[in-house]
Parts: C-alpha cells; sequence; structure tokens
C-alpha cells in the first residue's frame, strides 16, 4: 500500500494548522507501508510565493515532491472577489475564480497527480478550501480521502465546496461537530468517514521551574498558544483579560506564545514570547494555571489537546462548536459567550484548584483515551481497510 498525502505546503519550519498535522500524520503512517508528501514549493501562506527548491527532497525520513506556484496570490483581489461571492449573487465561475486566487495554484500538482495515479492507492488531501484539495479530488475521486479541516468559516457554504463533500471515496474528521456541519452541508452520510483528529508529540518531561526562570516570569499566568490574530479571538481576549485584572485585582499573567498579526496592549502583565522550541512550549504549560483558548473557528485545537496531555484545565471560547464540544465531551475545562461568563469562569478556576486539578486530570484522561497515536493510527488502518487496502 503506498499513499500520498496532499497538502497546500510542508516543512519543518511549518509549525501549526492543517499542515502539522499532516506531517505528523505521515511520518507516523510511513510504518505501515510507503509514503510520500506532494506539496507546494510555499512557504508563506498569505502569498503563496515559491520558496522551496523544486523537485524531490526528504523530511523527516519521507520523501517530498514539491511543484511551483503558478503565480502568487494578490491579496487585494482575493479580497474583492471573496467579498463578492459572500456578499452577492453570482455564478460558479466566480467561485472557481476565487479558488484561482486562494490557492496555492499549483497545476503542476494536479498533473502530476492525474500521470501518476496507478503508483498510489490512495491520496490524502488536508484542507479542503485550497486549490490541491478541490482539483486533485475531482482528479481522482475514487481513490482520494479527505482530512476536510474544516471550521464555521463562510466559505464553507459555496457550491463548489457542497459538491466537493460528494466526491472523496472517505473521510477523516477532526471533531463531531465537524463531521455533523459537512454532513449536514452536502448530505453526504453514505460517504465512508470516521471521527479521529491528531495525536502530539510530548516531551519525555516539562519543567514549570526551567522555564520561569528562563523567561523571568514569576507567579501565577494562564497561556495562550497560537497565531495572535483576530481572527482567533485575540482581540477580544485581550478585553476581557485587562477587564478582569480591573474587577478582580489579581496577579495573573497573560502569556503569549506565537506569531502575533495583531497590536498586543502595552501591559505589565501581558507577556508576548513569540515562537517557542516545542521543549519551552511544553515547559510554559506545565508551569500554567490554565490554557485560555478564544478562537472563534477552529476544527479540533492541537493546542488544547497538548493542554490536557499536560492535565491543564481549558477556558474556551463557546462560540467555536468544536472547543466547547470538546469541553463537555472530556469535562476537562469551562467555555464562555461573553465578558460576564469569563470573569465567572476565569475566577472559579482560580479560586478552586481541586476544581481545576480535576478538570485537568479529566482532560488528560480523555487525551490519553481518544488522541494517543496507537489509536489515530489505527483509526487510519480502519479507513483503509474499509476502502479495500491491505497494509
Amino acid at each position: 500500500m503506498k499513499i500520498a498525502f496532499v497538502v497546500q505546503r510542508y516543512g519543518l519550519e511549518i509549525n501549526g494548522g492543517a499542515e502539522l498535522h499532516c506531517r505528523w500524520v505521515a511520518e507516523h503512517m510511513q510504518k505501515y507501508g510507503p509514503v510520500e508528501v506532494l506539496t507546494s514549493r510555499a512557504f508563506d501562506y498569505i502569498t503563496w510565493r515559491d520558496h522551496y527548491p523544486e523537485g524531490e527532497e526528504v523530511v523527516n525520513g519521507i520523501p517530498v515532491r514539491r511543484f511551483s506556484v503558478a503565480r502568487p496570490r494578490n491579496p487585494e483581489k482575493f479580497g474583492r472577489i471573496q467579498n463578492h461571492i459572500l456578499n452577492d449573487e453570482h455564478a460558479e465561475k466566480d467561485e472557481l475564480a476565487w479558488l484561482e486566487e486562494e490557492g496555492p495554484t499549483s497545476p503542476s500538482l494536479i498533473r502530476f497527480i492525474q500521470k501518476h495515479e496507478r503508483d498510489y492507492d490512495f491520496f490524502i488531501f488536508f484542507s479542503y478550501r485550497y486549490y490541491h484539495s478541490y482539483w486533485g479530488i475531482h482528479t481522482v475521486p475514487h481513490k482520494s480521502i479527505l482530512v476536510p479541516t474544516a471550521e464555521h468559516d463562510p466559505v464553507i457554504h459555496l457550491k463548489l465546496f457542497r459538491d466537493l463533500f460528494r466526491k472523496p471515496r472517505a473521510f477523516v474528521y477532526n471533531s463531531e461537530e465537524e463531521r455533523r456541519m459537512i454532513q449536514t452541508l452536502s448530505q453526504n452520510q453514505d460517504i465512508t468517514g470516521l471521527v479521529v483528529g491528531v495525536g502530539t508529540e510530548l516531551p519525555p518531561a516539562a519543567s514549570a521551574e526551567r522555564f520561569r526562570q528562563a523567561y523571568g516570569i514569576p507567579g501565577p499566568y494562564m497561556i495562550y498558544i497560537g497565531r495572535i490574530d483576530e481572527n482567533k479571538g485575540c482581540h477580544k481576549l485581550f478585553e476581557y483579560f485587562l477587564w478582569f485584572k480591573e474587577d478582580v485585582g489579581t496577579p495573573l499573567k497573560l502569556v503569549l506564545v506565537g506569531k502575533s498579526v495583531l497590536k498586543i496592549p502595552n501591559h505589565p502583565d501581558i507577556h508576548h514570547l513569540g515562537y517557542l522550541p516545542e521543549q519551552d512550549k511544553f515547559d510554559a504549560l506545565s508551569g500554567a494555571e490554565l490554557l485560555v483558548m478564544p478562537s472563534f473557528y477552529e476544527s479540533l485545537s492541537m493546542v488544547t489537546l497538548e493542554a490536557w496531555a499536560m492535565g491543564k484545565p481549558v477556558l474556551a471560547n463557546a462560540k467555536c462548536e468544536v472547543l466547547k464540544g470538546q469541553c463537555l465531551r472530556s469535562n476537562g475545562g469551562l467555555y464562555y459567550e461573553n465578558y460576564g461568563e469569563f470573569r465567572e469562569a476565569l475566577r472559579l478556576l482560580l479560586a478552586s484548584p481541586p476544581l481545576s486539578r480535576a478538570m485537568g486530570a479529566n482532560g488528560r484522561k480523555y487525551y490519553f483515551e481518544n488522541y494517543t497515536w496507537e489509536i489515530i493510527e489505527q483509526k487510519y488502518l480502519t479507513i483503509l481497510n474499509r476502502l479495500g487496502a491491505k497494509p
């Protein structure tokens, strides 16, 4: 059995989202048979401009074939087309024009799939909304498995995606909420699909004291890990945190880990550390009172699983159905829709260490029952076996 993983960009430097999800799954599945990755040369997800050399290389033992992007994305043009298709009456050709701008537009990748279809038993496509998945699945629908990584994003309602969701042989969903959303949109319940998600790479040990000494952060703190962006709800997080400080008079700090594309308030109790190495990230998690996840849109949230694996409770945005659902299923966190709920949930977690520890323990149990790599691998093998593959 030979599998091609097809994803918009790929590399050790890409440390989040569907791309990291794809890399981890590919690396874990190579023990069951030959695996290759087909991807673009892009590194920057805003322009998709070619960055990596064209051709083949080996990344962590996996052959990776990179294909040129025909033209970089024009963000201004992309914004105009997206506004049109989301707000005005439009034709299918307008949606296809949006897809061309969404990118990464790599016809050579699609031609390779068409020419070498017989070389692979299955093609596993990551992220439904990009050029490679749409045209790749149309090229080899009978050999395609889609990992949608879908969120409650307005573009999911476009006709071209409702049609796309009826074409693959199988789906690998990240959550019950994602499966329900896609099946409601496309009525594709007859297509094989499992809720799988992704595992995570945990360090042998983590040290809160090592983190505090390295970064000079004493006292209690809650942590946010991810892209610091308005779309991730970070503007509301800053607002709510500063209001909470005024209301409660707590020494609590907010530690931010990740790249920022949003102005961060200048406050002595807000610490932006930027990107951290994996060990430092887990050290930071181990010392935190809790993880806060303010995002409106998630298909799974790997960092939430990492926090639970470390025995930490989570405070999540209830307007994200996936985060709320994960908190309810795990009993590993609380959630909020407005500032009043944020204040009371956070105050409860800080004021009741036994409750906080119990929720962290519940989250850890949930992680080890559902998201270890052994479980994830077996779910992928179950899907492949249902489709007739023999590892």
